[in-house]
């Protein structure tokens, strides 16, 4: 074994070498601490961006469907202001009864139906064309906020009702407006079978149906 002298050549050039060989080392380290942050702000940048991408691709969703209620409700809008509702009724009179001019025959029971057909369609209709009248003569009970009403449909040559049916109708808010809601309980003094979710009953409504009665006329 031999030790070379401090200064010699062959220690300068070993130290050298021992420097060299730990510079490169330094930079071998050096450049995977590089890699590795090169590495994790790409992954962040990444994920940021995934985040991004997905949060303004929700906030557009959200605003599709958005924009699509928005035209829904504007498409339903003027479909409703286009549309017309129409409600069908009966007018009743403001003393409860319907009155003929001359009022009612005391023996029949009934109007004079010649005198109120006297003259009528004999100018538009042939002679051979028989002519039917028919009316019907309306009975009302106040009941709650609305009415108890009896329809006695007379023939134009019977004494007594072709047909009695008695509904009750009460006022009804539909919208901005009001209508009536109007329920049959009986037809010819017989009580319709109760139906099982109506607020009504029919077996007290059809007490007061006012039913055809000669003697009392």
């Amino acid at each position: 074994m031999s030790y070379l002298a401090p200064g010699t050549p062959e220690n300068v050039a070993l130290a050298q070498h021992v420097n060299g060989r730990l510079r490169a080392e330094a930079r071998i380290v050096a450049a995977r601490a590089f890699l590795f942050r090169a590495l994790g702000f790409g992954s962040f940048a990444a994920l940021a961006g995934i985040g991004a991408g997905a949060a303004f691709y929700g906030y557009a969703s959200m605003h599709e469907v958005q924009g699509a209620a928005d035209k829904l409700a504007a498409a339903l809008t003027t479909a409703l202001s286009d549309v017309t509702l129409k409600t069908k009724g009966e007018v009743t009179l403001t003393d409860n009864t319907l009155r003929l001019e001359g009022g009612l025959p005391k023996g029949g029971g009934r109007p004079d139906v010649a005198a109120l057909t006297t003259n009528q369609g004999k100018s538009e209709a042939p002679a051979t064309t028989a002519i039917r009248t028919s009316f019907t003569v309306f009975k009302t009970v106040p009941y709650l906020d609305g009415s108890i009403v009896t329809g006695w449909n007379f023939k134009g040559d019977e004494a007594k009702p072709e047909k009695q049916y008695c509904y009750v109708t009460r006022p009804q808010s539909f919208g901005d407006g009001t209508t009536s809601n109007q329920t049959t309980v009986a037809i010819d003094g017989q009580v319709l079978p109760q139906p099982t979710r109506s607020e009504v009953n029919f077996a007290v409504i059809a007490r007061n149906c006012v039913w055809f009665d000669p003697s009392k006329l």
